[in-house]
């Protein structure tokens, strides 16, 4: 019996690809590097903002630590402006808790956002939620999906798996829990390869926890 459910955050429960690419242009125009365009950053993201500016920046960048500070303060201070949950996201979340599962959230984006972000778009609806930070190594390492099932009281044997990416796929498989692909995020129905499942629509998750 499935007790948990822990998702990705970017390109699963959020789209956050407008602000991520203007923060990451803001960056890149404070040095006066060339800025980036929307599906640019869409391929950049996924392996946390240092992977994000390191691809961002001109290949001769010598001032990349420089570059990410200054993206994380213009993130923080904009993240809210264009992001929002997908379509169905807020259902499905209500619907799991009335099912009485808990719900975790583990990213590779800074630990700080991670949180905020899901304060203020799911509150009392996300029991857990975790970035990357010193103690946490980024996906596709299991140690932050570990540490939530900990939390949240479940393990292997009753937790899934949902994110939009082969990072999470294979993030899944390093926690030995089945894996959920999802369409409509960052990546396309190919880089999902490996999920045990594969879907199109946040409905379909609740069918997936009562089939099992």
């Amino acid at each position: 019996m499935i007790k948990a459910v822990i998702f990705d955050l970017d390109g699963t429960l959020l789209n956050t690809l407008e602000d991520l690419k203007e923060s990451t242009n803001f960056a890149l125009a404070y040095f006066g590097y060339p800025t980036r365009s929307l599906e640019e950053v869409r391929n950049f993201v996924g392996n946390g903002v240092r992977k994000l500016i390191e691809r961002a920046v001109p290949k001769d960048c010598s001032n990349t630590e420089e570059c990410l500070e200054i993206f994380k303060k213009n993130y923080s201070e904009n993240m809210y402006n264009h992001t929002k949950p997908y379509n169905g996201i807020l259902e499905i979340l209500k619907n799991l808790h009335q099912e009485n599962l808990k719900i975790g959230v583990v990213s590779n984006k800074f630990d700080a956002a991670v949180k905020d972000l899901c304060q203020k778009y799911f509150g009392d609806l996300v029991d857990i939620a975790i970035g990357q930070n010193d103690d946490v190594p980024k996906k596709p390492a299991p140690n932050g999906v570990l540490k939530a099932m900990k939390i949240l009281g479940s393990d292997e044997t009753s937790t899934l798996y949902a994110g939009d990416s082969d990072v999470d796929v294979q993030t899944a498989k390093n926690a030995n829990l089945p894996c959920i692909g999802v369409t409509w995020g960052f990546r396309d129905r190919e880089n999902l390869e490996g999920a045990n499942f594969i879907i199109d629509c946040p409905d379909e998750i609740l069918e997936i926890v009562r089939s099992l």
